[in-house]
């Protein structure tokens, strides 16, 4: 399953690969890109794994979700 997350925070690299790592560390998690130049993050996942446990992640990592698509 492929989701486009809308993020809030992320200001340079640091803050990509820090959202990038939190997410590839998740249980279900395929892939996870992050473009920062468009304040998203690209995820393939299990269709089990939920938009709540993916913005639980993301907040843990300091950042806001804005939107998922």
């Amino acid at each position: 399953m492929k989701r486009e997350i809308m993020i809030e925070g992320m200001s340079c690299n640091h803050c990509k690969m820090r959202v990038e790592n939190a997410l590839n560390n998740v249980a279900g998690v395929h892939s996870a890109e992050v473009i920062l130049a468009e304040g998203k993050a690209v995820v393939e996942s299990d269709s089990s794994l939920s938009n709540q446990q993916l913005i639980e992640v993301i907040d843990d990592a300091g950042y806001d979700v804005i939107e998922i698509k």
